[in-house]
């Protein structure tokens, strides 16, 4: 998983990712395929650790033509605590194209039908860098589910999913449908 930094292997585990933080501090992130009631974020805080809130919120849009996806999306932390590292999985209905597909830098395929993109650290209040993704994907569906979430949350609890999960429904029609 280059580009992702010393954190980037554990991001290819499906389902949950548990990264080992400071003082056995455990944090847990399920996808965004997990049922709507799955708790986003647990984290055990150490002896002495104060666990941190934050919350990660994604936006952008999302446009579908002749079996390309492009999608941008923008990441936001609204606070209070600051997010030292980050990462969102955006996950299609469809699997991508298998050959020749480029990434932007900090975004590596996880699946046949998963990417995930680092966010870099962001400030209460920051809005982080935009992730702009274009690919291929298998044949020409008439449609696609986007689904985007959390992978994980660089150590802060997120107790308010609502901005952060996003399930879009884009046709193929060229239109940019936005979340």
């Amino acid at each position: 998983m280059r580009g992702l930094g010393m954190w980037g292997t554990a991001l290819a585990a499906v389902g949950a990712v548990t990264v080992a933080g400071p003082a056995g501090a455990a944090v847990s992130a399920p996808g965004p395929g997990d049922g709507p009631g799955a708790r986003k974020v647990v984290r055990e805080a150490g002896a002495g650790e104060a666990v941190r809130d934050a919350d990660l919120a994604y936006h952008g849009s999302a446009v579908l033509s002749r079996g390309r996806v492009r999608v941008e999306l923008t990441p936001r932390n609204h606070g209070p605590a600051a997010v030292p590292e980050a990462a969102v999985r955006l996950r299609w209905s469809v699997p991508l194209a298998a050959d020749g597909q480029r990434l932007p830098g900090g975004c590596v395929r996880t699946g046949e039908r998963d990417v995930v993109c680092r966010t870099g650290s962001l400030a209460a209040g920051e809005v982080g860098e935009r992730i702009d993704l274009d690919l291929r994907l298998r044949g020409r569906p008439a449609e696609v589910r986007l689904e985007i979430g959390t992978a994980w949350g660089g150590g802060v609890v997120d107790r308010d999913a609502a901005n952060d999960r996003h399930h879009v429904l884009v046709l193929d029609t060229g239109d940019a449908y936005a979340f």
